[in-house]
């Protein structure tokens, strides 16, 4: 049987992060990539210069369209902007009985642009993070959903998922991308046990769209078939290749995106 995975989340129109990224992981991963459309972003490698939502009774319909006909083994979520567009989103997953969700609870692009509106926070906390399988903060994004310091250790990390998962979250997978050190390392907490998730750090700007490209690469996953911790391993392999790749593209003249088909050309 095909591995289906859908992707809820924002467009870049820059195409190296959200949706696209989503859509190119899932096909690099040998996964098929279906999509519901959240907002749209007027973006590029620079910056964020716009955001359009989409209203959520078109979101629902999207939802509606998707789960009705495909087998969807896995759900990727990224940015949501706006408390009606997160409530929608949660009222879509009960409705179709969704599996293997992975939530990338997404607030700041990579240039620094807000994507989530602030007064979002809460609901996102209190409707989506209990329906997730796994959660995929960044050490800012974890920090702003404790209203905690940023963590600046494996021991903070760990300390924080905990916190994560005493607030309703099942499992929590830290990234440590933004912190310094010879290897870039994420902490996989589950109810009984942590995994640490290491590889070497690569010193290239073009980084756009590594948090999309993970969360979406475990969602792949899981859509084949593999338990969380090996869906995570695996995925974080991939990015890792990914970044270390990006450099034998050219693209834009700011944070250029991670090489996702490096396996190919």
């Amino acid at each position: 049987m095909t591995a289906i995975a859908v992707t809820i989340a924002g467009s870049d129109s820059g195409g190296g992060a959200g949706i696209q990224a989503d859509l190119k992981t899932f096909s690099a991963l040998g996964v098929y990539g279906a999509s519901v459309i959240a907002a749209l972003t007027a973006q590029n490698t620079k910056s964020v210069t716009g955001i359009h939502d989409v209203p959520p009774d078109f979101i629902a319909a999207q939802i509606d369209a998707v789960f009705s006909d495909l087998d969807v083994g896995a759900v990727k979520i990224g940015m949501l902007s706006q408390p009606a567009v997160i409530e929608a989103v949660a009222a879509g997953l009960d409705r179709w009985q969704a599996r293997n969700v992975v939530l990338d609870p997404v607030m700041v692009a990579g240039s620094g642009d807000r994507l989530l509106n602030p007064d979002a926070i809460d609901v996102l906390k209190r409707v989506l993070i209990p329906r997730a399988l796994v959660i995929t903060p960044n050490l800012p994004e974890a920090a702003a959903l404790l209203d905690e310091p940023v963590a600046c250790n494996e021991d903070e990390m760990l300390a924080q998922a905990g916190r994560l998962r005493d607030r309703g979250a099942q499992a929590v997978l830290i990234k440590g991308g933004h912190s310094a050190g010879a290897e870039s390392v994420d902490m996989l907490v589950l109810p009984s046990s942590f995994t640490r998730l290491a590889t070497p750090r690569i010193d290239t700007q073009n980084t756009h769209g590594t948090g999309c490209t993970l969360s979406s690469a475990i969602a792949a996953g899981l859509a084949k078939g593999q338990d969380l911790v090996t869906a995570a391993r695996e995925a974080k392999v991939f990015v890792s290749e990914a970044i270390a790749a990006s450099d034998r593209i050219s693209i834009g003249s700011g944070h250029g995106p991670v090489h996702h088909f490096h396996r190919w050309w």
